[in-house]
């Protein structure tokens, strides 16, 4: 930070600059937070002055800045965005003066507690300015960590400075101990930590199912939601999303809970993540860019890799920003990850080249589809895809009727690349079976443009089946949620059978009154024996079809075909 003294030094006489410049030149005893010498030092000056006086004290006893404020507060210069080593505090206390009580009594304002928490300070101690310019009644204040109060701070008074004498150094690294014994009880998946941040407005989706389902996206990420934080708002803020105060109570939570990262359960805007960022001095996602991180790690094929890398592009360009560390944070980890070279980091002009040639390459992969689907469409052999909610039971139903072995995980997104097997029942014709990736409540649209050439696969389908997880009690809004994103695919008139899946999981009356209330097939997919039902249906389904286009054709077809 250099040797100035920063501040407002405006009317100032030399003298007087001289002499706080005098203070860099003092060494606190490092076995106690000030002396009575010192302070009695700072006290005079500023006294003399009529302004606050303030230094930033390193845990060596060494004064790393002298700042001067006005009569009622300080304004800190910036100090780093790192904490000291390994440390889990900044390794700097804070010790000011207080001009406002004429010696009588002392406060820390709502500007030092501020500071405390969120440039997670060693401490910050206030003394009051006595009559004659010696240094009074002293308050000071540290960090707590993990309690059942939720206490954030705990605040401790004295007479005078020299009652403060005790051995600092012994005092912090008990306290930085403490912070971690509380910490490693909390995480046990060894998974990355994250606070879980949702803002709550009137007309917005119910809290429990977007809260449920973001705690899924981030197990399926590898992310362990050590706390959520829950701000109900008329609107959300256009600055932070939550209120100014809720980013101050956010970063202290992350303090004591030692996580890095923040998980908004709504998309941000560029300017919201840049000034969430700057404000907290952690890594900040929204829900898209968990989803995106989600694809990175799940994208094995080429194909799968370059949509998944064009879609963070688009997503990451806005937010790049010169000035703020947003993204620097973004590159690597959750939401960082990604299959490319250039990832996050890289700059505007490299971002736009690097988007056009992924754009032209999905070009050939959607032009190398359709070679493939005309190929399929030459054979006559019906096409039917599966979709369905992320984690419906999709891959494992397929699996189940063509004995293949697609990838199967209880985790969301599971399957990103269309997979196409041929299925025959019995002695009747054969169909072909893709399955598709997982659709999800707001799909991204950065995904649905990437995965258009995926997507478009399902126009060349006869017949959808839509399959369901019936267990989850919020099936419906996930039907509606599918339903929305085949709509808006151009694909909300294509002919569905609708299948509920996992019905072994409810009560048999329960599940017969479903499906007679939605015209649905019932079936376990991880029951063969179940799905009878539903291939006869597909059979019966697709013999419908070849009727009504043999006769508009004036053709006919052999019923027992589809029998």
């Amino acid at each position: 930070m250099g040797r100035k003294v920063h501040g407002d030094l405006s009317g100032l006489k030399s003298s007087q600059q001289r002499a706080l410049e005098k203070l860099y030149r003092h060494q606190v005893n490092s076995a106690a937070p000030v002396t009575q010498g010192f302070a009695n030092r700072l006290t005079e000056i500023s006294g003399e002055i009529n302004r606050v006086v303030a230094v930033l004290v390193d845990r060596a006893g060494q004064v790393d800045a002298v700042v001067v404020g006005d009569a009622k507060r300080v304004y800190l210069p910036d100090i780093g965005r790192q904490r000291a080593a390994q440390d889990r505090f900044r390794g700097i206390r804070l010790i000011r003066t207080y001009l406002e009580s004429g010696g009588h009594g002392v406060e820390l304002t709502n500007d030092d507690l501020t500071d405390l928490s969120k440039l997670q300070l060693d401490m910050v101690m206030s003394i009051a300015v006595g009559h004659h310019g010696e240094a009074s009644y002293t308050k000071w204040a540290h960090l707590l960590p993990q309690n059942p109060e939720e206490r954030a701070w705990e605040i401790h008074s004295e007479e005078r400075p020299h009652d403060c004498f005790f051995d600092f150094a012994e005092f912090i690294r008990e306290l930085e101990g403490e912070f971690e014994r509380k910490t490693s009880s909390l995480l046990k998946t060894g998974q990355d930590p994250a606070l879980l941040v949702y803002v709550a407005t009137p007309g917005g989706r119910d809290e429990e199912i977007e809260l449920a389902e973001l705690l899924e996206l981030a197990r399926t990420a590898g992310v362990e939601i050590v706390d959520t934080m829950v701000q109900r708002r008329t609107q959300v803020h256009p600055k932070y999303a939550v209120g100014k105060g809720k980013i101050e109570e956010l970063t202290l939570r992350a303090l004591q809970l030692d996580c890095d990262l923040v998980i908004f359960a709504q998309d941000l805007t560029p300017g919201q993540l840049r000034a969430i960022t700057d404000a907290t001095e952690l890594k900040v996602i929204d829900r898209t860019q968990l989803i995106l991180d989600i694809f990175a790690q799940r994208a094995k094929s080429r194909d799968g890799k370059v949509q998944v890398e064009l879609a963070q592009l688009k997503y990451s360009l806005p937010r790049l920003h010169s000035k703020s560390t947003g993204m620097s944070r973004l590159a690597g980890g959750i939401g960082g990850r990604g299959p490319g070279e250039t990832k996050l980091e890289i700059n505007r002009r490299r971002a736009h080249d690097k988007i056009g040639e992924l754009e032209r390459e999905i070009v050939k992969i959607g032009e190398q589809r359709e070679l493939r689907r005309k190929r399929r469409q030459k054979s006559d052999i019906p096409i039917v895809s599966v979709v369905g909610y992320t984690n419906a039971g999709k891959s494992t139903l397929l699996n189940g009727l063509t004995q293949s072995s697609v990838l199967m995980e209880d985790k969301l997104f599971a399957t990103l690349r269309p997979t196409s097997r041929r299925l025959r029942y019995g002695n009747g014709p054969e169909m072909i079976l893709t399955d598709t990736v997982g659709f999800i409540h707001e799909l991204p649209e950065e995904l649905v443009s990437a995965f258009k050439a995926t997507l478009e696969e399902l126009g060349e389908a006869d017949l959808l089946i839509h399959l369901v997880d019936i267990s989850n009690e919020n099936f419906e809004a996930r039907m509606d949620a599918v339903n929305r994103i085949l709509k808006d695919i151009d694909l909300g008139d294509k002919e569905q059978v609708l299948v509920f899946n996992k019905v072994d999981l409810l009560k048999p009356k329960v599940v017969k009154a479903l499906c007679r209330r939605f015209d649905a097939v019932p079936i376990s997919a991880l029951d063969l024996e179940t799905t009878h039902v539903l291939i006869e249906k597909l059979a019966s389904r697709l013999f419908s079809q070849r009727r009504a286009q043999a006769s508009g054709r004036d053709a006919t077809v052999d019923p027992e075909l589809y029998d």
